[in-house]
């Protein structure tokens, strides 16, 4: 099963709500009563720049921005989330009610949350009014009706104690929040390594095969898609509710048959085609491998797989990467959730939006493991901190990237890839720092010198705000604290996020990005027509 909900909209504010769930899922789908914006499907990689890796320090880039008409019109919920059902073992919601944890999710609101993962194969959902009797345990609904009495009773409790409440005192909850995390996570991992889990409930459908010895193919998985359409079409709560799958994994021969035969039966019944990403096997990952471009490139070649097929039989039809991580088998620590892993997620968010992804989901926000954004003392990680910047920064219009340059001649046979990227969008309407028909660009450089860019046509001569983003501290890539612009970036102690302040730059001056490092670029005034209206 899947749960999908809907953070409310909002740009940034103290007083938004929180998380509400929209609709429940079934078959391993995502149910979700939302209205998506239209997106044009197609293969745009990122432009080419600096190809030559021997450049000198004094190569001058020329940048332009096409600024009349937007190349691509990704989702408003473009960036969005996922829960790993292992949060809810003894007591999730304690984790969902920590207001730390929900100031955290509304800074990247608005997005959609998905609730699923590896533990769902192993998760059981039951609607028992006396959940002691069942042999699963108690199930959501239980806990959902008996939340509020449980926190009265446990504030009574504290209250005879120490004489205070405990949401006076949310340190005593944060403590109690770590704990529980602690406890949970060895269980996981005692699971994970044992290779043996309590329920065993299958729902992938291209992984029955290899881990129950049986195989359910792509027409068979359409007609039960469905068959569950017509289920859902008479119950009002969920006729309008929208539809997505199969959530395959990586496009490889036989999941692409699987895919195959899916699209052909039931295509025009989902309302967005859906599959998983994962980069790299989180046991063997060292630090450079993030920097690859070789790497980098893997996403761009399985979109077009799966744009193939999909375009057969459904022109246009909405994708969704749902559920992309960095690494494998949890993650790797020190590496998934430090600094270097952001040049993978970066470059993720501007491939996907290129290429006409219309949404990407990332596992996880909190979880166990490493590849999450959010550790288990509920400290945001260097991926947070990129993924609040571009949900502040960056709206759903992509816009096409020109760029010149003095370049060598690559030496014959000679493997070159881009160790320059760049992506521009138009800037969020919801960002009220800038007036519409602002751009923001992101960079990426994984060379090791610094280059320099010069704004050119629409851009030349305009004021730039600059959100540089660097590790902080002696460890370097491997850092799980940031700087933007040369602070530190923490949380504040009233448990609020801080200011993101940006570094203004001269009009005409010249962009230096430095070596191994990545960063937003806010270009005011542009008055570009793409970016002028909704």
């Amino acid at each position: 099963m899947r749960v999908l909900c809907a953070f409310p909209e909002a740009m940034p504010s103290s007083n938004s709500r929180p998380p509400a769930c929209l609709a429940p899922g079934a078959l391993y789908l995502a149910l979700l009563l939302h209205l998506s914006l239209s997106s044009q499907a197609g293969d745009r990689r990122p432009l080419p720049v600096d190809r030559a890796t021997g450049l000198k320090e004094k190569t001058l880039i020329l940048l332009d921005v096409s600024t009349k008409n937007p190349v691509r019109t990704v989702n408003e919920n473009f960036l969005s989330l996922q829960l790993d059902p292992s949060i809810i073992h003894d007591g999730w919601l304690d984790f969902l009610s920590s207001k730390r944890l929900v100031t955290l999710a509304r800074g990247l609101s608005p997005a959609f949350l998905r609730f699923g993962g590896k533990r769902t194969d192993f998760l059981q959902f039951q609607n028992l009014r006396n959940p002691a009797k069942s042999r699963g345990g108690p199930g959501p609904d239980y806990y959902l009706k008996n939340y509020e009495d449980d926190i009265v009773r446990s504030d009574v409790a504290l209250d005879k104690q120490k004489g205070c409440k405990i949401a006076q005192h949310p340190d005593v909850m944060l403590e109690l929040q770590r704990e529980k995390a602690a406890q949970m996570h060895l269980v996981l991992l005692k699971e994970q390594f044992s290779n043996t889990y309590s329920n065993l409930i299958l729902t992938e459908p291209n992984n029955y095969r290899t881990m129950h010895g049986r195989a359910v193919n792509g027409s068979q998985l359409g007609k039960d898609y469905i068959q569950l359409k017509s289920l859902l079409q008479p119950i009002r709560i969920y006729s309008r509710a929208s539809l997505y799958g199969p959530n395959i994994g990586r496009p490889r021969k036989n999941v692409i048959a699987l895919l195959d035969g899916f699209m052909k039966v039931a295509g025009s019944t989902v309302d967005a085609v859906t599959w998983q990403h994962c980069y790299i096997d989180g046991r063997v990952v060292k630090v450079m491998d993030f920097l690859k471009t070789r790497l980098l490139d893997t996403l761009s070649d399985q979109i077009r797989k799966i744009q193939k097929v999909v375009n057969t039989y459904t022109p246009g039809k909405k994708i969704w990467l749902e559920g992309v991580v960095t690494t494998s088998a949890g993650g790797t620590n020190n590496l998934s959730d430090s600094y270097a892993a952001g040049f993978l997620w970066l470059n993720t968010l501007g491939m996907l939006a290129n290429q006409g992804i219309d949404v990407v989901i990332r596992h996880s926000f909190f979880d166990h493991g490493y590849n999450h954004l959010v550790d288990q003392n509920f400290n945001p990680l260097p991926d947070y901190w990129l993924s609040l910047l571009y949900k502040r920064l960056i709206g759903p219009k992509v816009l096409a990237v020109h760029v010149a340059g003095l370049q060598r001649k690559p030496r014959p046979g000679r493997v070159i890839r881009d160790k320059l990227r760049i992506y521009a969008h138009c800037t969020n309407h919801h960002n009220h720092n800038y007036v519409r028909g602002s751009i923001t660009l992101f960079i990426i450089n994984l060379h090791r010198s610094r280059k320099k860019i010069k704004l050119a046509g629409t851009l030349r001569d305009k004021l730039v705000h600059q959100y540089l983003l660097q590790p902080y501290g002696q460890e370097g890539l491997k850092s799980k604290s940031v700087q933007l612009n040369g602070q530190p970036l923490v949380m504040v102690d009233d448990g609020t996020l801080p200011e993101l302040k940006p570094r203004p730059l001269r009009a005409g001056r010249t962009l230096v990005i430095p070596p191994v490092t990545m960063g937003f670029y806010v270009v005011k005034n542009v008055n570009a027509l793409a970016c002028r209206y909704r």
